[in-house]
């Protein structure tokens, strides 16, 4: 099946090249240029990082926890209240928030506290829209 994905996107990057809209002349080395050109501008630990970015923010509950702590501040407690969630599931929507760098924590006791990490985060969501 990958070797069938590959001679059709050959085949295509061949049509390309003999139709004369690409500056191209031989399919191989263009082919081998376009590879090259991802590895020398693509920054493989850049692009892994942005995916879970926009794993995180994909999901309602987690937009929701966002926009519930730009207003303020909140403990897990209050937010498992906002938002009809349990304990387990409320740690774990923060903990992904968490593992992206979009919220941090703050310990009080037994208490943990979590708030966004920078105010760019609400600058990201409203540009989105």
């Amino acid at each position: 099946m990958v070797l069938e994905q590959k001679t059709k996107t050959s085949k295509r990057l061949e049509r390309l090249v003999k139709s004369g809209i690409c500056p191209a002349e031989d399919v191989s080395k263009y082919a081998s240029e376009l590879r090259q050109l991802v590895h020398e501008t693509i920054d493989e630990d850049s692009v892994k990082m942005q995916s879970r970015l926009f794993k995180a923010l994909a999901d309602k509950t987690r937009l929701k926890i966002i926009l519930l702590l730009d207003i303020r501040e909140m403990c897990v407690c209050e937010i498992m209240v906002a938002l009809g969630l349990t304990q387990p599931t409320a740690s774990h929507h923060l903990g992904i928030l968490e593992s992206v760098d979009i919220v941090k924590d703050r310990r009080e006791g037994k208490w943990v506290f979590y708030s966004l990490k920078t105010k760019s985060t609400m600058k990201l969501l409203k540009t989105l829209i």
